[in-house]
């Protein structure tokens, strides 16, 4: 295996503001695993979607908030990575419209950023 390989150092955090409940999360979770492209990666083995206890920038827990981190894996991570974050955030604005139309009462607003996992 080449250095890099199976190793996720790079992601995209996605956090939900603190209106979101717990079957939001796993709402979110289950949506962004079928969408096509991120379905596509995530097979190949390029990419994987799980749920993190909410930490701050060095990595300490913060309180019992839950965050969605897609992991991009592989030696390709940084080739991916902007491609894969465009499409986290399509998925993530069409969960909230979904989200929109099937709840009553407006949907958590949402955070979607690149994260280093080595700064953490």
């Amino acid at each position: 295996m080449a250095e890099g390989d199976g190793v996720a150092n790079q992601g995209i955090r996605i956090r939900l503001d603190d209106t979101a409940s717990t079957s939001d999360i796993g709402a979110l979770r289950k949506w962004l695993e079928r969408e096509k492209p991120l379905d596509e990666r995530a097979r190949a083995g390029d990419l994987q979607i799980q749920e993190r206890p909410r930490t701050d920038e060095s990595g300490t827990p913060m309180g019992l908030g839950m965050d969605i981190v897609v992991l991009i894996v592989g030696a390709g991570a940084g080739a991916i990575a902007t491609e894969l974050l465009d499409q986290v955030k399509k998925a993530v604005s069409a969960w909230r419209a979904n989200r929109r139309d099937v709840e009553d009462g407006a949907p958590p607003q949402v955070g979607v950023e690149p994260v280093n996992l080595d700064d953490r």
